[in-house]
């Protein structure tokens, strides 16, 4: 699969991937010398992050958003959701991390840059780690925006010029842009 690319807009993808990276940290890391088994079942936290970007990205495993009051076992839900948490966490943040770091490096590889930008050449395996890094991406711009479900209105596409986040909305369109294109050149 190909994707193309100019100049701005690897600076831009390139520079959206290192931020997720440093959003996402290195999480827990193995004590050097410690045992690999013990390491790949260590535990992670069990808060969710207080930050809404960080939520968005790993949210809560249990719990239905459209329940009303006492239609669920609030302490219940949120135990379960610390449970799952602790186990998977760690995992997905280091999937998170070697997807992000697959974009950084396709786009830092000689081939990929030239005077007006590239075309870039993508295995399956480097779609689908864009595909993630996108959605991410996506995900952590969308929580920045507050964007919602309900902005049917689209308020927020509608932006003058002068607005702070217009920058981001543009960034928001133009990563699921691309994310459709990935999509659609993956299907036979």
């Amino acid at each position: 699969m190909a994707v193309a690319l100019d100049e701005v807009e690897i600076s831009i993808l390139r520079s959206l991937a290192v931020q997720l990276l440093e959003l996402v940290g290195p999480g827990e890391q193995p004590v050097a010398g410690e045992d690999p088994l013990a390491a790949l079942f260590a535990e992670g936290p069990s808060e969710a992050p207080a930050d809404p970007a960080l939520a968005r990205l790993f949210p809560d495993a249990y719990g239905d958003p459209q329940a009303g009051p006492g239609e669920q076992d609030e302490r219940q839900v949120r135990a379960d959701s610390a449970e799952f948490r602790r186990f998977t966490e760690n995992d997905l943040r280091t999937r998170k991390r070697e997807d992000a770091l697959a974009v950084v490096r396709s786009l830092d590889a000689p081939a990929a840059t030239g005077e007006d930008g590239a075309v870039l050449k993508l295995s399956g395996d480097e779609c689908r780690r864009w595909l993630g890094t996108l959605n991410d991406l996506r995900l952590t711009i969308g929580a920045r925006l507050e964007v919602t479900d309900e902005d049917e209105d689209g308020r927020l596409y509608r932006l003058p010029d002068s607005d702070p986040r217009k920058p981001l909305v543009m960034a928001y369109l133009w990563l699921g842009a691309l994310q459709e294109s990935l999509v659609e050149t993956m299907m036979p």
